[in-house]
């Protein structure tokens, strides 16, 4: 599992084959002052086809996130599954006790969501923890390789993590992640709670306990599976893979509809859409008993009553704020980063469930030789 430095670098047959495709687009009429009535309003689609098309320069931003983000591929053995290339973002604190942290995206995000809380994360200060940071693409998103079997599910999302993590010598360390980055947190806590993740942290849980759930409930909830989409996602897959213009709007809805009136700029939206167009491949168990942190955002996609995250597992913190949606990291970073501040700092309540990692920073020298204190 040799690590390998990697670099963002689009062949440029791939950006012409996509400027030409932009040329060819056919798009709807819609109907009179409709908005964002029925889906994405077609002079934001126009809008954003001219710019992908003429305006926007994916080479300097290629640049910028090559310079910001630390990347790194390494193979990992996935049992059942052979071995998956996965890429990911390392950026260590100065602080050399920092506490590990792996980072898990969401959909329909990528390893960019972390870009606004690296800095803040891997921070040092004697005030609150430092945090050695790990973002994962997850198999299948962004420049991690997918699988071409069936049966690739959370478990096994949570094995790669495991393994990554293990892999850079952080054997024991805490996770962050929000909606499927929830999801294999919480399946990483439940498989490795204890052995090697030590705390996970999320967003309040979007999906229904399910031992609140009764059939005539489960039935009306889930009963409609056959003809969703996601049952059948090849048959979208085809359109949304040989469209840019489909996938474009796909994402682009989301992006609006699922933030808290957050204010996109082109670059923003651009480029997060760009690692979807561009990128090369695409396509619940016991409960944790580890220490479990959980943020509030009230634009979040769906929001349950703060009763049922009891039922989550060993829940020691909780936040409330009162602005945000689905993009967390990406709106609001520094609610989210003073959120796990709290729980891992000093007077949090898990201070020191990594051993050794008990830190607070009173001079930090270079980085090549890091200076930390650790708490009494």
């Amino acid at each position: 599992m040799t690590e390998t430095p990697f670099s963002i670098s689009i062949p440029d047959e791939k950006l012409e084959l996509l400027r030409k495709k932009l040329e060819l687009t056919t798009l709807p009429d819609e109907l009179e002052d409709s908005g964002w009535k029925y889906g994405v309003p077609l002079g934001d689609i126009k809008r954003l086809v001219a710019r992908w098309k003429d305006g926007f320069d994916w080479r300097a931003q290629e640049a910028i996130l090559n310079e910001e983000l630390p990347q790194f591929t390494r193979d990992i053995q996935v049992q059942g599954h052979g071995t998956l290339n996965i890429h990911y973002v390392h950026q260590k604190s100065p602080v050399v006790d920092a506490i590990p942290l792996l980072f898990i995206h969401g959909w329909p995000g990528s390893f960019i969501e972390v870009r606004k809380i690296l800095p803040l994360l891997t921070a040092s200060s004697p005030d609150y923890p430092s945090f050695h940071v790990v973002a994962l693409s997850l198999p299948g998103y962004g420049f991690s390789q997918a699988t071409k079997k069936q049966g690739f599910k959370t478990g096994q999302h949570a094995e790669v993590g495991n393994k990554l993590m293990v892999s850079l010598g952080y054997d024991k360390y805490v996770t962050q992640g929000g909606d499927w980055g929830a999801i294999i947190t919480r399946k990483l806590s439940s498989v490795y709670g204890g052995a090697h993740s030590q705390a996970w942290h999320s967003k309040a849980p979007d999906y229904l306990p399910t031992s609140f759930i009764s059939p005539t409930h489960a039935y009306a909830l889930y009963g409609n599976r056959k003809v969703r989409i996601t049952t059948n996602q090849m048959t979208i897959g085809y359109s949304l893979a040989d469209s840019p213009v489909g996938l474009l709007s796909w994402i682009y809805e989301k992006l609006v509809n699922w933030s808290d009136s957050y204010p996109w700029d082109d670059d923003e939206g651009d480029v997060d859409l760009g690692i979807h167009l561009l990128s090369e491949d695409r396509v619940l168990t016991k409960e944790p008993t580890i220490p479990l942190g959980l943020s509030y955002f009230p634009k979040e996609v769906r929001c349950y009553p703060r009763l049922w995250s009891l039922t989550e597992g060993n829940l020691v913190f909780e936040s409330e704020h009162t602005s945000g949606g689905h993009f967390a990291a990406h709106e609001k970073p520094h609610e989210l980063v003073d959120d796990l501040r709290k729980m891992f700092g000093k007077d949090g309540p898990a201070f020191g469930v990594v051993p050794g990692r008990t830190v607070l920073v009173t001079h930090v020298g270079p980085p090549e030789d890091p200076v930390s204190h650790k708490n009494p």
